[in-house]
């Protein structure tokens, strides 16, 4: 199992679909209303070498109660201009299109981090400050720090693609059952 840093680097660009690897560092978090805010006022934090995590957590007193992954899909046409920032990671769950997939080639990965499990994320998590709090809790841009958060290398730097291949194999084994 690897473990990795942010800001992350051209490390990442070595990582395969389905590696094991823990996440420490920086991360931020954004959903959809914080990715439009973005595009229309600028990244709020320094991009280069980033990650971004698909998450709206529930903060309270300061702390991160839970803080599990969103639907990643949903932010699949609001992708690019983050990658084109130089961000390096994103987190999520449920993967992301082969648009998507084609923009992170020779620069980016997508970790997907198990869905229901928002409490082990808040575990390793501790909040450092938050952007755009105006658009709420849930569509804030939080700033977290990780302490060796489990990830799944889902979609590597040279178009390895888990979910990809698991809608295929599903495909292809439907096919020979119902031809």
């Amino acid at each position: 199992m690897k473990h990795l840093t942010t800001p992350l680097g051209d490390e990442v660009l070595s990582l395969t679909a389905g590696e094991l690897v823990t996440l420490s560092g920086t991360v931020y978090t954004a959903r959809d209303e914080a990715h439009l805010r973005m595009m229309e006022d600028g990244i709020p934090f320094a991009p280069q070498g980033s990650v971004v995590y698909h998450c709206g957590p529930v903060i309270q007193d300061d702390e991160i109660v839970v803080a599990g992954p969103t639907t990643s899909a949903r932010m699949n046409p609001l992708t690019g201009f983050i990658l084109d920032a130089g961000v390096k990671g994103i987190i999520g769950k449920g993967g992301m299109s082969a648009e998507v997939r084609n923009q992170m080639k020779g620069r980016a990965v997508y970790f997907a981090f198990t869905g229901g499990c928002a409490n082990l994320a808040a575990a390793r998590m501790k909040l450092e400050g938050v952007h755009y709090s105006d658009l709420g809790m849930a569509e804030a841009v939080w700033q977290i720090r990780l302490d060796k958060l489990p990830l799944i290398v889902a979609i590597d730097a040279n178009g390895g693609d888990l979910f990809a291949t698991a809608i295929d194999y599903a495909r292809e084994k439907f096919q020979q059952m119902y031809q």
